[in-house]
């Protein structure tokens, strides 16, 4: 499908939909032009979207609706249709479509559905705030292109945030081909857990941002803050010397009081912490 031109979309009072829909069209083509209007021209054969009652018009009857029964809104039949060449630009083959339908369920159904609906979404309404107030002397047009850049940085940000997390799988599918005794050595810190909470790793080791590193759990699943292994209990909430003394452990000088994450000055205290870690989680089993 080609983007060029111009696109026309509804005047008046704006919505998230629209906006999306808009910051997305831009970011495929910066050049687009997107023009506001009430009706469409007769004879328009271009791309226009929540109006016109064509394809990317949601406001006819028996419009499209998703097996999950989230009705489409401008910005998801958009997104239907080009979803899969802006993820191509910076996922694997292999994980176009996934990332694709992944970004529809958590970012664009939201809004769509609250397009709908009404029924409330936090960022359709920040969006929706850039409309011009009853006593304002702006134009809608002037506060929709403001409302457009807007949501392209956010669009950007999400798609930067998707690619990165692509480009951290091969390092850290890297890392793990090394696995040993369940515990993932990292070379730098990157996004871990697509990877990793499939595997048999129970821990993960990388530098920390503060100097040092830092050893973190790896949960059971995506949905759920369960560790495959906790820190021990007695670690938690410690720090300094109190926890190197407790733990036995040199440079290990901090422990969450959630237990999912440790520090130590050394990689090999790092390590050294997830392994008493398993050890003294076996003896309590075995006590069991």
């Amino acid at each position: 499908m080609e983007i060029e031109g111009t696109a026309l979309t509804h005047g008046g009072k704006f919505h998230a939909d629209d906006v999306f829909a808009a910051a997305l069209l831009k970011i495929i083509n910066p050049q687009l032009k997107i023009k506001r209007v009430f009706e469409v021209p007769e004879g328009f054969n271009g791309l226009a979207f929540d109006i016109g009652r064509g394809k990317f018009d949601h406001h006819q009857e028996n419009s499209d609706v998703r097996e999950n029964g989230v009705p489409y809104a401008a910005f998801g039949l958009l997104w239907r249709e080009l979803g899969e060449s802006v993820m191509q630009k910076g996922c694997s083959p292999k994980d176009v479509a996934k990332e694709t339908k992944h970004f529809d369920e958590h970012f664009i159904q939201p809004l769509d559905e609250d397009d709908n609906t009404g029924c409330g979404n936090q960022l359709a309404g920040v969006i929706s705030s850039f409309n011009p107030l009853w006593d304002s002397e702006r134009s809608a047009d002037e506060c929709f292109a403001e409302a457009e850049k807007f949501a392209e940085m956010i669009l950007r940000k999400k798609f930067e945030s998707i690619f990165s997390a692509q480009r951290a799988k091969s390092l850290v599918e890297s890392a793990l081909a090394g696995v040993k005794d369940n515990i993932v050595i990292l070379p730098r810190f990157a996004p871990w857990k697509s990877v990793l909470i499939p595997s048999s790793a129970e821990f993960v080791v990388y530098p920390s941002q503060r100097g040092g590193y830092n050893a973190q759990v790896v949960p059971m699943g995506f949905n759920t803050d369960e560790a495959k292994c906790n820190f021990p209990q007695e670690w938690a909430g410690m720090d300094g010397e109190g926890l190197e003394k407790t733990s036995g452990i040199r440079t290990l000088h901090f422990c969450h009081k959630a237990r999912f994450l440790v520090a130590a000055e050394n990689q090999e205290d790092a390590v050294e912490a997830c392994r008493t870690a398993m050890r003294i989680a076996g003896q309590q089993q075995r006590g069991n």
